[in-house]
């Protein structure tokens, strides 16, 4: 079994079932592998934890990357928000995914990938907006309104997230 698989059926346990919940026999049931398969890959829990935030943050990073429109002023802060709203919105509601990932890596080990990616996301080069400052709460209310969706997903509908989106990009052309 390939690890995606593993980190599937992870993720299922931890969304549908809560950080209690998820255990390597837990997983290895829901991905109908024994116990010693999912070892092969993953020799504890951290270790498939660890994994599965990595791959959230590269699954991002792959998602900012293509939305950036080249270098122009405000292309990332607008590329950020874009991802996010593809998070927000996309068919699989990814950020189900990230707000049980992220409740899992409560051990500051676990959660330094996290952190450090933050740190990248928002810590930009100020001067690479036109705004900087705009730009930083542009990020920033992208960053609480998926926090806000990950607890209420029934708060705005996809009328409401579409303007909310458009506003926020229209704040970076100011």
């Amino acid at each position: 079994m390939k690890k995606d698989a593993l980190l599937d059926a992870a993720e299922s346990v931890l969304f549908e079932q809560g950080t209690q919940a998820l255990t390597l026999a837990a997983v290895a049931d829901r991905a109908g592998v024994s116990k010693g398969g999912l070892l092969y890959h993953f020799a504890t829990k951290e270790a498939l934890v660890k994994a599965m935030v990595a791959r959230v943050i590269e699954e991002f990073d792959d998602l900012i990357d293509s939305h950036l429109d080249g270098d122009s002023p405000g292309a990332y802060s607008r590329a950020y928000v874009e991802a996010t709203f593809d998070v927000l919105t996309g068919e699989d509601r990814a950020y189900r995914r990230w707000s049980a990932i992220t409740a899992a890596a409560t051990v500051p080990e676990l959660a330094e990938p996290l952190n450090e990616a933050m740190r990248r996301w928002h810590g930009r080069d100020p001067g690479e907006d036109r705004d900087p400052l705009a730009a930083m709460v542009v990020r920033l209310a992208a960053e609480g309104l998926w926090e806000v969706v990950s607890h209420t997903p029934e708060l705005y509908d996809g009328e409401q997230l579409g303007a909310l989106k458009q506003r926020l990009l229209a704040l970076l052309q100011r």
